[in-house]
């Protein structure tokens, strides 16, 4: 591949100045603003590094899932996953973190970004059942930046147009993948057929 910018410099050229506006809506802490944008979100993605690399792991939950503890410190349960963990562990060797909150119908996204610590205090845990069951951990977030993220990314890709929503069954199915993948020793038509009750079983 030819044509590789490698300097910031060359970078800068090829994009010009900075609208004053994207320069101006960053903080370092949670105004009442983001807050609103923080509490109406049910969806974040959430990236950490580690030795391996980079990682990307989707959370969710009901609006307000992540708490906002103050304007420095924002709270994020681990809700029952697959004990992959991957997040939980890259935390553990680099607190650096970045999450992108999305709210349906809503074009803005918001971006914020810190460092990570695990906690496992029992009453900080409790305070976040759903159900009587409570996440194993909560991550903690200190922010460090946060800033809006305009709506064009949303907007480009109509990511909120239900005619534009993808028909599940005209792509493989998580059972197919998984029997692709280990030669059929896992996953399939059963596998598929369960899937959902499971799910609905074991959110939390």
């Amino acid at each position: 591949m030819s044509h590789i910018i490698s300097t910031i410099t060359e970078l800068e050229s090829l994009y010009g100045e900075v609208n004053r506006g994207s320069l101006l809506k960053e903080t370092d802490r949670i105004v009442p603003e983001y807050r609103a944008l923080i509490e109406a979100s049910p969806f974040l993605a959430l990236a950490t590094r580690g030795p391996e690399g980079l990682d990307c792991s989707p959370r969710g939950d009901g609006p307000g899932f992540v708490r906002v503890h103050d304007e420095k410190t924002l709270l994020l349960p681990d809700r029952r996953g697959n004990n992959r963990i991957d997040s939980l562990k890259n935390i553990v060797r680099d607190p650096n973190v970045a999450l992108l909150f999305l709210i349906p119908g809503i074009g803005e996204t918001l971006r914020v970004n810190g460092r990570a610590a695990i906690s496992v205090e029992p009453s900080l845990l409790e305070s976040f059942s759903i159900d009587g069951k409570a996440p194993k951990s909560v991550i903690a977030i200190a922010v460090e930046a946060v800033f809006f993220q305009c709506a064009r990314a949303i907007l480009r890709s109509e990511l909120w147009n239900p005619q534009k929503h993808v028909a599940r069954g005209s792509l493989p199915s998580a059972g197919r993948i998984l029997a692709a993948l280990s030669n059929d020793e896992v996953g399939g038509e059963a596998y598929d057929k369960e899937l959902p009750e499971r799910q609905r079983t074991s959110l939390y």
